[in-house]
């Protein structure tokens, strides 16, 4: 019987001696020397088994007491399988393949084993060889059981063999074998194999507020990166602008041109809003007001903070919003803007009303739009109509024909059109209208001329 003190629970294995020799003198022979310590649980299956018994974890490597003692060539030796062993329950512990196993051999075995983790494995038998079961321990077989693996089968967090104690070893020690007095120290290559200790906290450790306020960070900070992966946000660091001010606990009579007022005094403003309902029109209470510069916003808030304003003490702060950012960098990327969009300042930047001369504003190609030239010299409606109506003319007459033969044209067409009506009309007067008394002679005379042949016959 062997001992393995693992990082979840002692288990106590039981060895079939008799039935496979070799197998576990080699199993007791590698306990004893400890060269199972530190040895890490690298393939968990849930409902299925646990392999253990490469130092090294990655499970391809490990060699049997007969290479460790004759040299490389002896690495490995034949399995013995069995046919009476087999994997019924749960906690049979068998010997693991190697890789280059033959089929003629029947396969070969070296250092790892593996332990069942259910019962009636039964597809199991007659390809590996049952040497041992399990006689206590079996809670440390459940939490290994329930261990969190990645894909590969490997636990997050280490689960290892600490140490090895022989409890009843049938068999003499083969010549050379050589039994340390204490524990080996891990090795280099086992320390980098390890992912998260057996004893390491992964859980936060101080004050529960902290501790929250730095797990919703994380979690604004994953959300801010999905938007920006989908395209809702130019960059997951956006912040909010910092020449913009929340002003709030207005009265609702307090117009926008007020406010405005009261607050250019700091410098100038780009814009001053007061939000309203959409349907009703009144104030909300509440406002944004855009500076041009953030000194002037900064000295704003400072000095505008509880003063009163229509009876009303205000609030102000600045805005935590980015909508507007977000607004006109969205009309940038629909207008297919050749800007950069990641750009802090690209996405503050504000243009005012009809403001530049070179402005390539929306409609600057149209010629019912004032230009800013015409607006300083006071030319009006009247002269701007007058402006485009020569312009007009002027391409007409370039890429049309005359306009006066077109018009003689016409107004020949309009005489022909009423002298045919004219001779139309006098037709259906004389000829096609004849006189009712003409009719009715000539219905006489021919009503006579028809007595007279009557009268000759």
């Amino acid at each position: 019987s062997v001992l393995l003190e693992t990082s979840l629970g002692d288990i106590v294995i039981d060895l079939f001696t008799e039935e496979c020799p070799k197998t576990t003198l080699n199993f007791l022979k590698l306990c004893k020397i400890k060269y199972y310590n530190f040895s890490p649980f690298h393939n968990v299956q849930k409902d299925f088994m646990a392999q253990t018994g490469d130092p090294t974890g990655k499970g391809e490597k490990g060699e049997s007491i007969y290479g460790i003692l004759e040299g490389p060539s002896k690495r490995y030796f034949p399995a013995e399988i069995n046919p009476k062993l087999k994997h019924t329950k749960r906690g049979t512990v068998s010997m693991a393949v190697a890789q280059d196993a033959s089929v003629e051999s029947g396969g070969v075995s070296g250092s790892q084993f593996f332990i069942t983790l259910a019962d009636d494995l039964d597809y199991l038998d007659g390809k590996y060889t049952v040497f041992g079961e399990v006689a206590e321990g079996f809670d440390a077989l459940d939490k290994i059981n329930e261990a969190y693996c990645d894909n590969k089968g490997r636990p997050y967090r280490d689960i290892r063999i600490r140490h090895t104690v022989i409890l009843d070893d049938p068999f003499p020690d083969p010549k050379g074998l050589e039994i340390p007095d204490r524990s080996p120290v891990p090795t280099k290559e086992q320390l980098e194999s390890m992912r998260i200790a057996e004893d390491e906290e992964i859980e936060e450790q101080g004050d529960p507020q902290e501790i929250e306020n730095r797990r919703r960070e994380r979690e604004a900070r994953a959300h801010a990166l999905t938007l920006e992966m989908v395209g809702d946000l130019p960059f997951a660091e956006v912040k909010p602008p910092e020449d913009v001010l929340f002003v709030c606990k207005l009265n609702p009579v307090t117009r926008d041109e007020d406010l405005e007022m009261i607050f250019s005094r700091f410098g100038h403003i780009n814009s001053c809003e007061i939000i309203r309902d959409r349907q009703t029109g009144d104030s909300l209470c509440y406002a944004f007001i855009e500076f041009d510069k953030k000194e002037d916003a900064e000295e704003a808030y400072f000095k505008m903070q509880s003063v009163l304003i229509d009876d009303r003490r205000i609030h102000v702060d600045f805005s935590q919003s980015v909508s507007k950012l977000h607004r006109d960098w969205i009309t940038k990327r629909l207008q297919g803007g050749n800007e950069s969009m990641g750009g802090f300042d690209n996405l503050q930047k504000r243009t005012r009303y009809r403001e530049g001369e070179g402005g390539n504003s929306r409609g600057a190609d149209y010629e019912l739009v004032f230009d800013s030239e015409e607006r300083k010299s006071g030319a009006g409606p009247d002269k701007k109509r007058q402006k485009t109506e020569t312009k007009h003319e002027k391409s007409t007459s370039e890429d049309k024909p005359d306009h006066s033969r077109s018009e003689r044209r016409s107004e020949h067409r309009s005489d022909h059109r009423d002298s045919r009506s004219d001779r139309k009309s006098d037709y259906s007067r004389s000829d096609r209208r004849p006189d009712y008394r003409d009719s009715r002679d000539s219905r006489d005379s021919r009503d006579s001329r028809s007595d007279n042949r009557d009268s000759r016959s």
